[in-house]
């Protein structure tokens, strides 16, 4: 027992370190051993899988991550180097230390944050009936601010003088802004959507053609997952200045355009374009939501046009209906001696 007491209470820098790296190694399989525990426990209870877990999962990893920082400081709170000046701003020191200390003030803030927003914030949305949109904008707002007051926090712990600091980032702001516009025209019409809230989390949208699920809406741009596609990184300006169809109200139709040459039956394209869509039905893949429509909408360039419209049950199933459609649309124009228009061919001018 003095042997051990000895060797944790060494001034050696070796034997430090040493006893340092055993104790955080202890620290990390105890961890393992009790993570291994909660999934044994995670197939026994789905209450457990849902509400405590996730919460458990995110307490121990923060204990083990400050506890490791905290031992540090602990095993070399007498070094010198810990606390030798990096930086001297008038009577200020910056030392590793205090650097050590910012760093954790803000990564404390970030985490109890989420933790607040996730667990505390959220039954007070669902207790008052706020939606989803305006819950992640609060959500947002909250930890922006926290986060701000955090970092003011960290500086003036290392000793920089705020003052200085918002005349150097003004300064430094309208240089950048000039060759940053496209970045600061995101982030204002980030919180503009936070604020007016055009679009939500949760809704469906359209980008150039494609639909998809608004998944994250963040100061700079906005994540939406389609379905074939993967995510779609959108820059916040498009939101403000494009027209973005929302669809989330409105029903989700398959759609296939079909062009004709000119001078046939018109009244039997439409019946041929009736007869794909029944084919289509009857293989039970889809549940109309509406009626179906055919119409003869145009004419270009010695041809006719025509549009075949499906109401579907989802935007997932949208763009499979539309290729069986047209599947079933191209037999049938086989069958009968339907000539589709030809696209002329566009050259390029010198």
């Amino acid at each position: 027992m003095d042997q051990i007491i000895k060797i944790f209470t060494a001034d050696n820098m070796a034997v430090k370190l040493l006893d340092f790296c055993l104790l955080s190694g202890i620290i990390l399989i105890v961890k393992w051993f009790v993570m291994k525990g909660i999934k044994k426990r995670e197939r026994l209870s789905d209450s457990w899988k849902k509400e405590l877990i996730p919460l458990f999962n995110t307490t121990l990893n923060w204990l083990t991550f400050y506890g490791i920082l905290l031992l540090f400081l602990y095993y070399f709170s007498k070094e010198s180097w810990l606390f030798y000046p990096l930086y001297t701003s008038g009577e200020a020191k910056v030392t590793v230390f205090l650097i050590i200390v910012a760093v954790l003030t803000v990564s404390l803030a970030q985490r109890l944050v989420k933790l607040f927003n996730r667990f505390v914030m959220s039954k007070v949305y669902t207790y008052y009936g706020l939606d989803s949109g305006m819950a992640y904008t609060l959500n947002r707002m909250i930890y922006y601010t926290v986060m701000v007051i955090a970092l003011a926090i960290s500086f003036a712990t290392v000793g920089l003088d705020l003052t200085a600091a918002a005349a150097l980032f003004s300064v430094l702001g309208i240089g950048i802004g000039f060759g940053m516009r496209n970045v600061a025209g995101n982030f204002v019409s980030g919180i503009i959507i936070l604020f007016e809230r055009p679009i939500e989390v949760g809704e469906i949208v359209e980008i150039n053609g494609k639909f998809g699920r608004v998944e994250k809406i963040r100061l700079r741009s906005t994540i939406v997952k389609t379905a074939t596609e993967g995510s779609l990184i959108v820059p916040n300006q498009h939101f403000i200045e494009q027209i973005v169809p929302n669809r989330s109200g409105a029903e989700v139709l398959a759609e296939v355009v079909v062009e004709v040459t000119f001078g046939q039956d018109t009244e039997k394209i439409e019946q041929l374009l009736y007869e794909a869509v029944d084919k289509v039905i009857a293989e039970k893949e889809i549940d109309l939501k509406g009626p179906k429509t055919v119409r003869f909408i145009d004419f270009r360039n010695e041809a006719m046009v025509f549009k075949v419209e499906m109401p579907v049950q989802s935007i997932g199933i949208k763009q499979k209906i539309e290729s069986r459609l047209r599947h079933a649309i191209a037999f049938l124009f086989q069958e009968n001696n339907i000539q589709l228009a030809s696209q002329p061919i566009q050259v390029n001018q010198p």
